[in-house]
């Protein structure tokens, strides 16, 4: 994945996580995903029937609902600036 460099996903874990070191936070696991997430609906507008890639994002888009579902129950605020920051929910 050319689009999401080591300096990209470091400049997302800085971002949202704190430093980037913290991997391993929700919020910077969630922007990460929808980076993913919108780079692969771009690809599936062009290529509608690249059905291995779709199921690929149907199953990267239950994994940040559940990511946002465990954020919501136990970080209301940090949820709420999330989706914010990223536009997720109008």
């Amino acid at each position: 994945m050319s689009y999401l460099t080591a300096e990209n996903k470091a400049k997302y874990f800085s971002d949202f996580g704190g430093k980037a070191t913290n991997t391993g936070s929700i919020e910077a696991q969630v922007a990460i995903l929808t980076e993913k997430i919108n780079h692969i609906s771009d690809h599936l507008n062009t290529h509608k029937k690249d059905f291995n890639t779709q199921r690929g994002l149907m199953q990267m888009v239950g994994k940040r609902k559940s990511s946002l579902a465990y954020l919501s129950k136990h970080n209301l605020t940090g949820y709420r600036e999330l989706i914010e920051k990223l536009g997720l929910r109008k």
